[in-house]
C-alpha cells in the first residue's frame, strides 16, 4: 500500500504538461497547450492541457481528466501503478513491503509479466558487466561495434549466457514462476522443461512509449552466424507487447522527436544505437518488417515529418518503398534517404560526426516523388511499363489527405513527365473514385450479412434499423448529390412550426430533419459527415454546398463531391427516378420517399421470412401478420405519394 503522505507528495510533483508530453507532441496555444489525442484517431490537434488546472481534455472524443487519470487510460493501468509510474518519473520513494509468491500470483498476468521483463533486463546487463563470459564475449562484440558504454547503458544492452537454462534458473532462484517465463517469451518449453531463448546472444531490451520493457532482440555473434538462419530472435507476440504496436528506440527518441519535428526511420537495433552515439537521437526501427497503422499513428503523435534512411542496396531500396502509401495517407510528409552503396546508418554515422550526417541528409534526402521517379520511371522506355510506372506515381498521390500538397506534388510529376496536369488530375479522381466504390461494397456487403444471419432470430426492427443492397445504396448516393450540388438551397419556405411561428428548410435541412424522425442515417459514413456539415453552414450567407465540398480538407469528400458532380446515376431494374422533374423540391421528396419505400419493402420480406420460422406459435403469427398488413398499407400509400416518379 502507498500512504496518503506519499501519495500527496507524488500529486504535488507531478506536472500534467510534464507527463502527457511523455506520449504527445505539444505546441504552446495562449496559456494551455494541444497536441493530437492519443485516444482516437486525430488529424487535427484536439487534445488541450491546462497546466494552472492541471487537467487535459480532447474536445472530439471527450477522454481526459488529471495526470493519473490520463496514465490509467492510456497506459492501461491501475491507479496504483499510475502513481508508481509518477513516483519513479519524479525520484519519489515508495517503500513497499516484499510481495509473497502468493502475493506475486494474485498480480494481473501483464503487471507480472512487466516484472519478470524488468528483471531479466537487469539480469542480462549484469551479465554483460560482470560475468567473465560477458566481458569477454558480450562487452567484446559492442567493442568491436564501436558502441561506448554510454550508450549501452542508455539502450540498456546486456548478454544472455551460452548455457541453455542459465536465466531460467537465476529467475526461478529469484522467485519468477515458470508461467510468466514462459509468456514472456524468455524461456521456450521443450521436452526436458524450459530453456533460455536468447542463450549464447547480445541483448536489446524493447521498451515502449513509457519506458516499460515489453520485449527482447537477441543477435548471435558475427563468428556464430555464418551458415545460420536465425542471426535475430525477438520476443514473440505477448499480453503485453504486439510487434506491429512498437517501434524501437522510440522511448529514448521522442524528445529529440518532438524538439526537430522529425524522425528518421531505419531498419535495425545498431543503426538506431549508432546514429545516438554519432548524435542524432530522433531515429527508430522498425526491425525490417513493413511499417504498420498503428506504427505509424504512433509516430504521429510527436511528429508528421518523417525521413527513411535505408542502405542504397536492392533490399534497401525495396524496405524504402514498403509502407510509403500508408505513411501518406495519415498525412505525414515523406522524404527518402538511400546511402551510398555498401554503406548502411550504423557503418555511415560510425564514420561521421552528428553535424556531416545531417548535412547529408539535407542535401540528399528527396521527396517521394522523386524517389519513385527516379526508381520506377526513368530509363524506362516500354510505353506500357512506362504507364504503369506513372499510375502507381498517381495512386501514391491520391491517397495524401492534403489537397494542396496533392495538387503540388501532381503539378510536379506533370512537368517532369511531360504530361498534362489535368489528364493526371482525372486519373486520380477516377482511382479515389473506385476505392470509395470498393469500400461501400464492402460496407454494404457487411451489412447484408449481418442482417441475413439475424433476421428470421430478431424481434420486430425499428425503420431505423435497415440494411443496404444496391437499390438503397443508389437512393442514398442520389440524396447525397442533391446535398453536395444543392444543399444550400431553400425548398420548404415560411413553414409554420408548432409553437406558432415559421422556419425555412434547406436540402440538407430537410433530408437531416426527415430521415431524423425515424432514426435513420446513411450506410456510409462519409455520406453522414457531408450531411451534418451542410447541415451546420445552413444559413451561412456565403455558403456553397458545391464549392463547400469541392474544396474539403479531406481528400475522400474531395473525391466524392468532384465524382458525383459529373455522374448520372441510374437506380436498379425495381425503381427508376425521373431525376429532377418537377423541380429540386420535388426532386428531393421522391428520393426520400424512394428510400422510405426500399426500407418497407425490406421489411415485408423480413416479415415473410419470420412467418415461415413462426411453426405453431399462433400469437407471434397474429402479430406477423397484423404488422405485414400495416405495412403494407404503407408501402401502397407511399407508392400512391410517388406517383408517376417511379415505375414499379
Amino acid at each position: 500500500m502507498i500512504d496518503r503522505a506519499t501519495i500527496d507528495k507524488i500529486m504535488d510533483a507531478t506536472n500534467i504538461v510534464d507527463v502527457v508530453g511523455e506520449f504527445v507532441t505539444l505546441r504552446k496555444a495562449g496559456v494551455n497547450y494541444k497536441g493530437l489525442c492519443p485516444f482516437h484517431d486525430d488529424k487535427t490537434p484536439s487534445f488541450m492541457v491546462s497546466p494552472s488546472k492541471q487537467i487535459c481534455k480532447c474536445f472530439a472524443c471527450g477522454e481526459g481528466g488529471t495526470a493519473i487519470n490520463f496514465l490509467m487510460k492510456h497506459e492501461q493501468i491501475t491507479y496504483p501503478e499510475a502513481l508508481r509510474w509518477l513516483a519513479k518519473k519524479y525520484n519519489i520513494e515508495i517503500q513497499e513491503k516484499e510481495l509473497t509468491d502468493e502475493e506475486k500470483k494474485e498480480q494481473s498476468d501483464r503487471e507480472s509479466m512487466f516484472i519478470v521483463n524488468e528483471w531479466a533486463m537487469k539480469y542480462f546487463q549484469e551479465i554483460l558487466k560482470n560475468d567473465p563470459d560477458g566481458i569477454a564475449i558480450g562487452k567484446q562484440y559492442f567493442r568491436s561495434r564501436g558502441i561506448r558504454d554510454d550508450i549501452i547503458e542508455k539502450f540498456s544492452l546486456g548478454f544472455s549466457l551460452q548455457k541453455r537454462d542459465a536465466l531460467t534458473l537465476a529467475a526461478q532462484k529469484a522467485g519468477y514462476q515458470p508461467e510468466y517465463l514462459e509468456k514472456t517469451g524468455l524461456c521456450i518449453k521443450g521436452e526436458k522443461g524450459l530453456h533460455d531463448r536468447y542463450a549464447g546472444r547480445v541483448i536489446f531490451p524493447w521498451f515502449n512509449v513509457s519506458g516499460r520493457v515489453v520485449a527482447f532482440g537477441g543477435r548471435l555473434l558475427d563468428a556464430r552466424t555464418k551458415g545460420v538462419q536465425q542471426k535475430y530472435v525477438n520476443s514473440p507476440n505477448s499480453e503485453i507487447y504486439v510487434k506491429e504496436n512498437e517501434l524501437y528506440g522510440l522511448y529514448q527518441a521522442k524528445k529529440a522527436i518532438a524538439k526537430d519535428d522529425r524522425v528518421y526511420m531505419v531498419e535495425g537495433y545498431t543503426d538506431v544505437i549508432a546514429m545516438h552515439q554519432c548524435g542524432i537521437e530522433n531515429v527508430v526501427a522498425n526491425s525490417g518488417t513493413a511499417l504498420s497503422l498503428r506504427q505509424i499513428k504512433l509516430l504521429r503523435r510527436f511528429t508528421q515529418n518523417i525521413t527513411l534512411l535505408y542502405d542504397g542496396d536492392e533490399a534497401g531500396i525495396h524496405a524504402a518503398m514498403r509502407g510509403t502509401d500508408m505513411l501518406l495517407a495519415e498525412g505525414m510528409t515523406l522524404k527518402v534517404l538511400l546511402l551510398p552503396d555498401g554503406d548502411d546508418p550504423d557503418s555511415f554515422a560510425r564514420k561521421h560526426t552528428a553535424q556531416e550526417f545531417r548535412d547529408y541528409i539535407e542535401q540528399n534526402a528527396t521527396d517521394f516523388i522523386s524517389f519513385k521517379t527516379r526508381l520506377t520511371v526513368e530509363n524506362v522506355k516500354d510505353p506500357v511499363k512506362r504507364s504503369e510506372a506513372i499510375g502507381g506515381i498517381v495512386k501514391s498521390i491520391s491517397v495524401i489527405p492534403d489537397q494542396i500538397l496533392r495538387s503540388t506534388y501532381l503539378s510536379e510529376l506533370s512537368q517532369r513527365m511531360g504530361i498534362k496536369e489535368q489528364t493526371l488530375l482525372n486519373s486520380m479522381n477516377g482511382m479515389i473514385a473506385k476505392d470509395l466504390e470498393e469500400k461501400e461494397k464492402e460496407r454494404a456487403r457487411a451489412a447484408g450479412n449481418e442482417t441475413t444471419t439475424e433476421q428470421v432470430s430478431q424481434p420486430l426492427q425499428p425503420i431505423g434499423l435497415h440494411s443496404a443492397d444496391e437499390q438503397t445504396l443508389e437512393v442514398e448516393k442520389m440524396l447525397i448529390k442533391s446535398v453536395i450540388k444543392d444543399g444550400e438551397k431553400i425548398i420548404f419556405d415560411q413553414v409554420e412550426t408548432e409553437d406558432g411561428g415559421t422556419t425555412s428548410l434547406t436540402v440538407a435541412q430537410y433530408i437531416a430533419y426527415d430521415l431524423g424522425q425515424d432514426g435513420l442515417t446513411f450506410h456510409n459514413d462519409l455520406y453522414n459527415q457531408i450531411l451534418q456539415e451542410a447541415v451546420e453552414h445552413s444559413g451561412e450567407a456565403d455558403f456553397k454546398a458545391e464549392n463547400y465540398f469541392m474544396q474539403h480538407p479531406d481528400v475522400n469528400i474531395t473525391s466524392l463531391a468532384a465524382n458525383l458532380a459529373i455522374d448520372r446515376h441510374q437506380l436498379g431494374k425495381g425503381f427508376q427516378v425521373k431525376e429532377r422533374e418537377g423541380g429540386l423540391k420535388q426532386h428531393v421528396l421522391h428520393l426520400v420517399l424512394d428510400l422510405r419505400l426500399d426500407i418497407v419493402e425490406k421489411r415485408l420480406k423480413e416479415i415473410q421470412a419470420q412467418l415461415k420460422q413462426a411453426g405453431s406459435d399462433m400469437m407471434r403469427i397474429r402479430e406477423l401478420l397484423e404488422e405485414y398488413k400495416d405495412t403494407q398499407l404503407l408501402r401502397d400509400a407511399l407508392a400512391r405519394q410517388l406517383g408517376n416518379d417511379i415505375v414499379i
